[in-house]
């Protein structure tokens, strides 16, 4: 995806400043199939789940708890990610700040790798006000790095429909379902990813539905993957398939 060893999926066909905390940068908003630009919206679920992470769901409504007895039912610290702007450093890692205004606390580790575009690059790349990309272990909303892109490099995706959602206190949420939901998927079934097949399944969903953070990957049992994005109040579902293109999306 957008490391330099793997395809890069992040932009789309319309171009669209993300302006957060008065700065802006060129990611572009993902084109749905109909040509529409998919943007952030500033409305939200109300609540949040006892995790402490905004715009999660309390156990069973597809939050943090969610899942049921399942295999891939959250029961500690996931590979994921997010995508935003660093809004602060510090000598033991960074802040960002996502599009739909989730601010993420970024751990780095002495394992972590760093690219800026395509090239690689050290931890001095990371400074406040670029756009970031950070893949690792997600723990509510502070991640692990195992992978930091600045300037994470534009390449196509296609969005199923819809638009995120920001998280804003109070506000009630959608029920929107847009795309193919598999056959197969149910609440809780599957296998937690990890490695690279959690990082381009997130990178995948981010992609087109920036603005969360992704705290898990569950590998379904027809291949597909079904990615859980906390944070916004829509989608907490994001479905991708083997090829790890978005196929759906749901609340």
């Amino acid at each position: 995806m957008f490391s330099s060893k793997r395809s890069r999926v992040i932009t789309a066909t319309a171009t669209a400043a993300i302006v957060i905390g008065g700065g802006s940068y060129g990611i572009v908003a993902a084109t749905s199939g109909g040509g529409s630009p998919v943007t952030t919206a500033s409305s939200s679920q109300a609540g949040s789940a006892a995790s402490g992470a905004p715009g999660a769901k309390a156990a069973g409504a597809g939050g943090f708890g969610a899942g049921g007895s399942g295999s891939n039912s959250r029961s500690g610290p996931a590979a994921g990610g997010s995508l935003g702007t660093v809004s602060g450093v510090s000598t033991a890692g960074f802040t960002l700040t996502t599009s739909a205004g989730e601010k993420v606390t970024v751990k780095e580790a002495s394992a972590t790798t760093y690219e800026n575009g395509t090239s690689a690059a050290s931890a001095s790349a990371v400074t406040t006000g670029e756009p970031v990309l950070v893949l690792g272990t997600v723990d509510s909303t502070t991640i692990t790095a195992t992978q930091v892109i600045v300037r994470p490099p534009a390449t196509s995706a296609t969005s199923p429909g819809g638009q995120t959602i920001a998280f804003k206190q109070g506000e009630k949420g959608s029920t929107q379902t847009v795309g193919t939901i598999p056959s197969d998927y149910s609440q809780g079934s599957g296998t937690l990813a990890s490695g690279t097949t959690a990082d381009k399944a997130a990178e995948a969903a981010l992609a087109v539905y920036p603005g969360g953070v992704i705290d898990r990957v569950v590998e379904l049992g027809n291949g597909d993957y079904e990615v859980h994005n906390i944070g916004v109040n829509w989608p907490h579902h994001v479905f991708v398939n083997a090829d790890f293109q978005v196929i759906g999306a749901s609340d």
